[in-house]
């Protein structure tokens, strides 16, 4: 996937999403927690498991949580090189790291992972840039 591929494909995920509350609560020790966009795409195992693929939604969710994460939304993605994408705010990039090695070592997807930045924290980036 070229970079203006993600860009768009990004765009109509985020797009949408600005009417969903991704205020970023601060994790336990108080930092803001990131936002991911983790981006999957199924193996030849999990589409011959097709019909499993909400069940292990919910499980994916539950190991997001486990890990100090929170999944804000998921989304099903036709005309892509991926299958669905999840929104997860988790407390750093270790951490989103192995939400993602754990998702994957079930066999089913594959998975690419992208820090995201709010309006907000993408304005003060370049507002602090030299």
């Amino acid at each position: 996937m070229n970079g203006r591929t993600l860009a768009l494909l990004l765009s109509l995920v985020l797009v949408p999403l600005s009417t969903h509350s991704l205020a970023q609560e601060p994790d336990q020790s108080g930092e803001p927690m990131k936002l991911y966009a983790i981006f999957f795409s199924f193996t030849a195992q999990g589409t011959e498991n097709i019909r499993e693929s909400p069940a292990r939604v919910e499980t994916a969710k539950e190991i997001v949580r486990s890990m100090g994460g929170e999944m804000k939304t998921f989304y099903g993605i036709l005309g892509s090189e991926f299958d669905t994408i999840f929104i997860v705010e988790a407390p750093g990039e270790e951490a989103v790291a192995k939400m993602a090695l754990a998702i994957a070592s079930g066999g089913n997807v594959r998975t690419k992972t992208h820090r995201l930045f709010t309006e907000e924290q993408y304005g003060n980036l370049i507002s602090e840039l030299p």
